[in-house]
């Protein structure tokens, strides 16, 4: 019956109410905007964690999972999991399947420790205070498991800020049999409930094979109640390792060294349920294991059990299937079934890597003139002002909710790597992304900047070396989230109907989508921000033309990244990619104008949206000015080839051409039409396998180059799967010849020369690029941040699901390939 309830829900049924009533579409969005923010409330919003729920709430309540194989004194404090991290001795972790408004499954396969965890979270919507949410963890002992594998499991809860949560059992020295709960109560959550169930009954327990057992019996749930200083709540496995070596030298002094219990006895917390603030509810298990955490809202209309959980999981993992098979079904030649878990899989961790983050930042703000980078030498100079520091403070604190590039090494908010991530995910679910957007935009200045790299608070601070934790006003980063304003205009101008689709979410998900007017408002209102940040990007990265002779068609419409040193443009994103040397500030960045060229075009689109004519005029100059000015300034007719640019000991302005992702920048933007007397060179350096091409995507350094795979070799050799995806992209607008005049590629009028071409480049490097994640997926369990170019595996951060889960967008593009090697006409 309960199972019933869930699957026929008051929130399904009113949404199915929402899509069939006739309304308002201001009342429609008000109800869509409100029952959006409460299946968005509460999620896996820790994803430095191998698991950890918290609300998009400011100090708040917060919980996570520790837990470790304890057969041994001496591995223990080794063996507890509770962060992500590299090189940890697992065989892959992640979502299985995951929806951020429902839930999803998540296994973590710890060979270290002899065994797979799996955590299924879902969320049981009711009550007025954003619904209610269970985890079912389980435990499987791995084929290489001893006979007895002994798993210590701890959860955590802890209340941040103003708030209560205490353990209402009655205190006992030997432990708590049964459900172990917890009440607490906020001004946001109101009353609550936390229970940590006993779990099914082939549950089994260490043996009491010594006499502590008598007073710790581990068939026993033990409760233990910390009082902890809010900052250092973060840092659960430290003060686990604190309280419990309290425990560990008490059982040393009472039984001695030569009658010490059994490490899974010894390595317990206290039983100590008192008043505090922050709650350990440990298990100890004796090989396969299963039990439920619930979080019951106070105003629903009944607490959330076990059977609801179950039909929870169930319903979310069939409406996950279904949505999936609709919105990112792998096309072929990749719809065969082993491609399916391997799509699924990224595309959840992908969108399960989305953290709620709220702290201070580290800026510096002292504006110093150095900054300006306008004499030569200036990084010595720029260096040294660093160095002083003094008007470097914590600013804040701000909130941010985002996607990261990777839970074990950045798990944190990354501002250009956040348009490639949201790509695939506004397919899935344009509100959602919207939401992400805007979550963003609110953290941008009142001069326009928005730091590249947010670091909230102390926690994330805790993951990133000191000299890369200040912010600079005057570092910019690609602006890829106006990708995703792009994404929006074109689905708005290309609506597909929801129809057929079972999804009881879909005018959630799809509001700004199915009602136009509701995506203008939405426009309308971030558009001062938008328009602030782009005139920040014109006054701070603008480029020296008229110091030098140089007859470009503009002469305001060039373009240099700040935050420039010899051996890197971190603010490029591109780090060590070659670039003139040494630095001038003279220089011209083909990819930063091509990057000014493509949130142009996008800031034209969106005033022609909103009926800002003006601004469309004015947008509509820069764009034609910026596009002439990239072959005036860029274009090297011998090399054939865009280039840097920059100035020589005769004060006269040269290209400096490095062949690689920065000569393709104005293709990959899709600043060129299909016409471009440039294409048939761009293609050429694209396809010759002595230049770019590899078997397994596209080099971001030539081989040709003396720089390839030479330093760092960051971007000086491997493929990187971003830019790829751009690649496949103008490659598939190229061969398919679609009327697309935003990208000043109106191909329905002109066919160009290299369609043919194209569609077979298209074809063989979706397949390469492919072929070889999932290959590499297969091989080691992870994504990974590059691939080697020569042999194609993954290498630098594992789990890397940001922008490498572009690969499930590559996957669900066209396959324009016929056997008989016609181009097909899909769209």
């Amino acid at each position: 019956m309960m199972i019933q309830l869930w699957r026929f829900s008051a929130l399904a049924v009113f949404l199915c109410w929402l899509q069939l009533a006739p309304a308002e579409d201001q009342t429609v969005l008000s109800e869509n905007t409100k029952l959006s923010n409460e299946t968005l409330l509460w999620g896996p919003y820790r994803p430095n964690l191998y698991f950890g729920v918290r609300p998009r709430i400011p100090k708040s309540l917060t919980t996570g999972l520790l837990w470790a194989k304890v057969d041994s004194f001496t591995e223990v404090q080794k063996n507890f999991r509770h962060t992500c991290e590299q090189h940890e001795g697992m065989a892959g972790y992640g979502w299985d399947e995951y929806d951020v408004r429902l839930g999803g499954r998540q296994t973590i396969h710890d060979a270290g420790n002899n065994v797979d965890i799996t955590t299924e979270f879902v969320k049981i919507p009711g009550g007025t205070h954003g619904g209610s949410w269970g985890v079912r963890v389980k435990g499987t002992p791995r084929e290489d498991a001893p006979e007895h594998l002994v798993t210590s499991v701890i959860f955590y809860a802890a209340m941040e800020g103003l708030g209560s949560l205490q353990v209402s059992n009655e205190a006992d020295d030997l432990g708590i049999e049964g459900t172990v709960r917890m009440e607490g109560s906020s001004n946001e959550l109101g009353d609550f409930s936390v229970e940590v169930m006993e779990g099914p009954e082939t549950n089994r327990h260490p043996p009491r094979s010594h006499k502590s057992s008598a007073s710790k019996p581990l068939d026993r749930t033990i409760v233990s109640s910390l009082q902890v200083e809010e900052a250092n709540i973060w840092q659960a496995k430290a003060l686990l390792f604190q309280h419990m070596k309290t425990e560990v030298d008490q059982m040393i002094e009472l039984y001695g060294n030569e009658n010490a219990p059994p490490p899974w006895q010894i390595f317990t917390v206290a039983n100590n349920i008192r008043e505090g603030n922050m709650h350990l509810v440990q298990k100890v298990f004796d090989g396969a294991f299963e039990f439920d955490i619930i979080y019951s809202s106070g105003s629903a209309a009944e607490p959330v059990t076990s059977e609801v959980i179950s039909g929870a999981i169930e319903s979310a993992t069939k409406s996950f299937s279904e949505r999936f098979s609709r919105v990112l079904a792998p096309k072929a030649p990749f719809d065969k079934q082993k491609y399916q878990a391997f799509a699924r899989s990224m595309f959840s961790n992908l969108i399960g890597g989305i953290g709620y983050f709220y702290g201070d930042a580290i800026v510096d703000r002292s504006y110093a003139p150095e900054y300006e980078e306008e004499n030569e030498g200036f990084w010595d100079e720029t260096a040294e002002a660093r160095q002083r520091q003094g008007a470097v403070k914590l600013e804040g604190p701000a909130e941010l909710y985002t996607s990261i590039p990777s839970r074990p090494f950045f798990p944190r908010g990354f501002l250009w790597d956040e348009g490639f991530h949201l790509i695939p995910i506004a397919d899935w679910d344009m509100d959602l992304t919207l939401d992400i957007v805007r979550s963003w935009f609110n953290l941008i200045d009142d001069d326009g900047w928005i730091g590249r790299e947010q670091i909230l608070g102390q926690e994330a601070r805790s993951k990133v070396p000191s000299e890369f934790q200040v912010q600079y006003p005057h570092y910019a980063n690609p602006p890829t989230l106006f990708l995703i304003f792009d994404s929006l205009i074109d689905k708005l101008q290309k609506p597909s109907s929801p129809k057929g689709s079972a999804d009881p979410l879909e005018s959630i998900r799809s509001a700004h989508l199915q009602n136009p007017e509701n995506a203008k408002e939405y426009l309308r209102n971030l558009y001062p921000l938008l328009r602030r940040h782009y005139f920040w990007f014109r006054k701070t990265q603008w480029g020296d033309i008229k110091s030098y002779e140089r007859d470009p068609f503009s002469t305001k419409e060039a373009y240099r990244w700040r935050g420039r040193t010899p051996a890197h443009i971190l603010t490029s994103g591109l780090d060590d990619y070659p670039r003139p040397q040494p630095p001038h500030p003279g220089e011209l960045h083909t990819d930063l104008i091509s990057w000014m060229g493509m949130m142009t075009r996008s800031m034209r689109r969106i005033a022609e949206i909103i009926d800002e004519t003006d601004d469309v005029k004015e947008y509509h100059g820069y764009e034609t000015a910026i596009i002439r000015n990239i072959d005036d300034l860029h274009w090297d007719e011998k090399a054939q080839t865009y280039c840097d640019a920059t100035i020589d000991d005769y004060e006269e302005s040269i290209h400096v051409c490095h062949k690689g992702y920065i000569s393709i920048f104005p293709f990959l933007t899709g600043l060129l039409p299909a016409d471009s007397p440039r294409l048939g060179a761009i293609l050429d350096l694209i396809s010759d396998p002595d230049e770019m091409w590899s078997p397994y995507g596209l080099r971001s350094l030539s081989l040709s180059s003396p720089h390839y795979g030479t330093g760092e070799n960051y971007w000086r050799s491997p493929v990187w799967i971003n830019i790829n995806y751009l690649a496949v992209m103008a490659l598939f607008h190229l061969s398919k010849n679609l009327a697309d005049t935003h990208r000043k590629q109106d191909l329905s009028q002109t066919t160009g020369p290299h369609q043919k071409r194209a569609s077979k480049l298209y074809t063989d490097l979706r397949r390469n690029l492919v072929e070889n994640v999932f290959r590499e997926w297969e091989r080691t369990g992870f994504a990974w941040e590059q691939y080697n170019p020569e042999t194609g595996e993954g290498q630098r951060t594992q789990h890397f699901t940001g922008w490498t889960s572009l690969v499930v967008k590559i996957m669900a593009m066209p396959d324009l390939q016929r056997d008989d090697g016609r181009v097909r006409n899909e769209l």
